[in-house]
């Protein structure tokens, strides 16, 4: 199995990409980087003499945390869902898939150039109503995707999911030491790891997660998925894509919007702007329970907040999980 890392000899590598017949004639691979830092799998900006591409490969870990093992098969998910979506509408604001070896768990993709996650948002503390009429259309019209019926369900990574997002972050004796990553941090999430209501009502919203739904879901709808060039925008990242229920995408979108702007008012913009019909309380738990995770868990954001801050955002997140 070939390994693609940044070290790697241009040699090798094209020769791997000629016998997929991935190159063009007399086109020569002249350099290999890093396009940014990827979370869950290997990235590669690859330049040729002719053109460059990306290239995405899954590791049976996580990248960024190596002692996280992930499923390995994630980019499967992700190339079956540019897949499903290749007849519909989005295709400006999706990056080409330009092959696929998954004997090699590896995706190779249109460059898309020096984009930007939208990450800035949380230093912005702002969100243009342009950028979010655009965010909503996008995942309005994924949601509108007819569902694939060979699409997997993808249970292994949701269960990963799952753990990170519903039951670690409000779990005694977890092994996160908050006062590292902020001293006070501990001191904030005391109280939320002991309202059993609280931790209950995040169980059954857990247990439903893990359900099949009905809706084609890009699983990870949040500013470090949503690229932008110029005025362009672009939605990137599906492993854990899945078929389940339309609110969590919307509402991991929303816990976002809330803690970069600190606005618990996004909960009732997205729902008045999404183009379908939903569970409002639902996408606000959801909501909740996304801005607690991120506060108190492991999969911390680049977000400069201080502990009164964030106990203000830990505050909102309990008003939309228990208003």
């Amino acid at each position: 199995m070939i390994q693609i890392d940044v070290t790697m000899e241009p040699a090798s590598l094209a020769d791997y990409m000629a016998q997929r017949q991935w190159l063009q004639e007399g086109e020569k691979v002249i350099g290999i980087s890093k396009p940014g830092e990827g979370n869950m799998n290997v990235v590669l900006r690859v330049r040729t003499n002719l053109r460059s591409f990306i290239i995405k490969q899954s590791r049976p870990y996580v990248q960024k945390y190596p002692q996280v093992a992930a499923p390995v098969e994630r980019i499967h998910i992700e190339h079956l869902f540019y897949r499903a979506l290749t007849q519909s509408t989005l295709q400006d604001h999706l990056p080409k898939v330009l092959g696929f070896d998954g004997d090699n768990h590896l995706l190779l993709m249109q460059d898309l150039g020096d984009c930007d996650d939208m990450t800035t948002l949380y230093a912005q503390r702002e969100i243009s109503g342009t950028q979010l009429k655009r965010l909503i259309q996008i995942i309005g019209e994924i949601h509108s995707t007819p569902t694939p019926q060979d699409f997997p369900d993808n249970l292994e990574m949701r269960k990963l999911n799952h753990q990170h997002i519903f039951v670690l972050p409000f779990k005694e004796n977890n092994g996160i030491s908050l006062d590292e990553i902020q001293p006070g941090l501990d001191a904030l999430a005391q109280p939320i790891k002991s309202d059993k209501a609280l931790v209950d009502t995040i169980c059954r919203i857990g247990d439903r997660y893990l359900e099949k739904g009905s809706t084609l879901l890009h699983g990870d709808y949040y500013p470090g998925s949503w690229m932008q060039q110029g005025g362009d925008m672009y939605v990137l990242d599906p492993e854990f894509g899945f078929v389940g229920f339309p609110e969590f995408d919307l509402g991991v979108m929303v816990g976002h919007l809330i803690l970069a702007t600190h606005d618990i008012s996004y909960a009732q913009k997205v729902a008045q702007t999404y183009p379908h019909s939903l569970d409002e309380k639902l996408m606000a738990q959801v909501a909740g329970i996304e801005i607690m995770r991120r506060l108190i868990g492991l999969a911390q954001l680049p977000l400069q907040r201080s502990v009164a801050e964030k106990e203000e955002l830990l505050g909102m997140a309990k008003d939309l999980i228990t208003p």
